[in-house]
């Protein structure tokens, strides 16, 4: 079957460990693996830091990429596939298609039964592959660590990217008053018609807000916690711009104020999200491209030159 794998690790020019090209059919690891048939796939920074050798050890070679994916089961139903396995191996207790597990930029997927959410009809596969894990990561951050349904404001820092976008569409389907950042004029443009305010990164906010939604990392720590209102949430799930931030003790404690760490999501929060996707919240999408266009879908995300997601569409 064709596949977009690792077959070689580069930290500098990850793109030429880049592979597209025959790969063996799916192996079912137990009794209860099934195969889907993938219809649409999303690509997400995580392929290219698994290309760089972050959370991909080069003794997995070759390890077919991707981590999203809606498509058809063996049954024949509509389904999206959830990327999260359980891995005792790995410090966290999970790791996600193509870290141990062969992933979903590919003809055909294995994984267990109960990694299987059904798609409802009105979404579709190229909104469903979109979710499972910067719209589910984002999902969570809002509802579950950010406990948005206290909150009235939100901060999304470095809108554009997949997580932080898709945290400024769903906070404003929750009714929050939704503040975002970035450093692209256009896309705080785009922004503004998503329905949020965009400002430059470290501008002066109307208003403290009650979670802070932080993808960036070191670049807008700071701002962060000067936006705060007290006891807000600032919930972090990446670091594009520093893992290491300077953070002000005294603002924490003075406004008690929680930093929380936050990973993807559950089955039961995908299928949450896909409702309200069913209901009319359409996901942010870049760019679709046919799965023979892979290496260019890479090469888009690689620049940073996008607003929503990167999907690829495999029936073409």
């Amino acid at each position: 079957m064709r596949a977009a794998f690792a077959s070689a690790i580069n930290a500098d020019d990850p793109l030429a460990g880049l592979t597209v090209g025959d790969a063996p059919e799916p192996v079912h690891v137990d009794d209860d693996w099934v195969t889907v048939e993938v219809r649409a796939s999303a690509l997400n920074h995580h392929d290219l830091w698994s290309l760089r050798g972050v959370g991909l050890s080069a003794d997995r070679l070759p390890m077919i990429l991707g981590c999203d994916a809606a498509g058809v089961d063996d049954a024949g139903n509509e389904v999206v596939v959830y990327p999260v396995l359980l891995d005792p191996s790995d410090p966290r207790g999970f790791s996600l298609l193509s870290e141990r597990y062969p992933g979903t930029l590919a003809e055909r997927v294995a994984v267990p039964r109960s990694n299987l959410v059904p798609k409802p009809p009105a979404v579709s596969f190229t909104h469903a592959a979109c979710l499972p894990t910067a719209w589910l990561t984002a999902y969570r951050m809002l509802t579950v660590k950010g406990r948005a349904a206290e909150a009235d404001a939100v901060l999304v820092q470095g809108a554009g990217g997949g997580v932080a976008t898709a945290a400024v569409v769903l906070a404003l389907v929750l009714g929050k008053r939704v503040y975002a950042t970035s450093r692209d004029p256009g896309k705080r443009e785009r922004i503004a018609a998503l329905g949020a305010t965009a400002f430059e990164p470290g501008a002066r906010l109307p208003e403290r807000v009650d979670v802070v939604i932080e993808t960036v990392g070191a670049a807008t720590f700071d701002h962060s916690l000067k936006c705060c209102a007290p006891g807000a949430r600032i919930v972090v799930s990446g670091t594009t711009a520093g893992h290491l931030a300077t953070v002000d003790l005294r603002r924490v404690f003075a406004f008690q104020l929680e930093i929380l760490g936050s990973s993807m999501g559950t089955p039961d929060e995908l299928a949450a999200l896909l409702e309200m996707c069913a209901g009319g919240m359409a996901p942010v999408v870049d760019t679709v491209l046919g799965f023979s266009q892979v290496r260019e879908a890479f090469e888009k995300l690689r620049t940073g030159d996008v607003f929503g997601k990167v999907v690829l569409d495999h029936t073409r």
